[in-house]
Order: structure tokens, then C-alpha cells, then sequence
């Protein structure tokens, strides 16, 4: 149950951060021609940040998912 509910948010926390960094693109191109998609709620920097911490957290996830495959065919 738990490891697929793991694999579930990864697979989400994946997904969402790339969808950040497609946004922080597209913020950007938006930017330049005079637009915006964020309404100034958050700058291109501050998307990368959300993406970057998400994929850390996803990285995470997936050594602890490692460690426990790992423990359990050594034993």
C-alpha cells in the first residue's frame, strides 16, 4: 500500500515540476511580448525554486525506495 502510494507521488511530483518549468517558459516568452501568466504572483526564479525543491523531494523518494528494495533482497 504505502509503496504504491509512494510511487503514485512520484509520479505526480514528476509530472508537477516539469509543468512548472514549462510555465517558467512560457511566463518568460509572455514576459518579453508584454504579458504575464502569473499576474506577478511569482517571478521565473521563484517557479524554478518550486520545481527544484519538488524533484529534490522526488530524488528522495525514490532512494528511499532503493534502500527498502535493496534491504529486502539482502535479507
Amino acid at each position: 500500500m504505502i509503496k504504491q502510494l509512494s510511487s503514485i507521488i512520484s509520479r505526480i511530483l514528476f509530472i508537477a515540476s516539469f509543468l512548472i518549468v514549462g510555465i517558467t517558459i512560457w511566463e518568460k516568452l509572455a514576459n518579453r511580448i508584454g504579458f504575464t501568466l502569473t499576474r506577478g504572483y511569482f517571478t521565473n526564479w521563484e517557479l524554478l525554486e518550486f520545481s527544484a525543491l519538488a524533484l529534490i523531494f522526488l530524488i528522495a523518494l525514490q532512494l528511499r525506495e532503493i534502500k527498502i528494495s535493496l534491504e529486502a533482497r539482502n535479507k
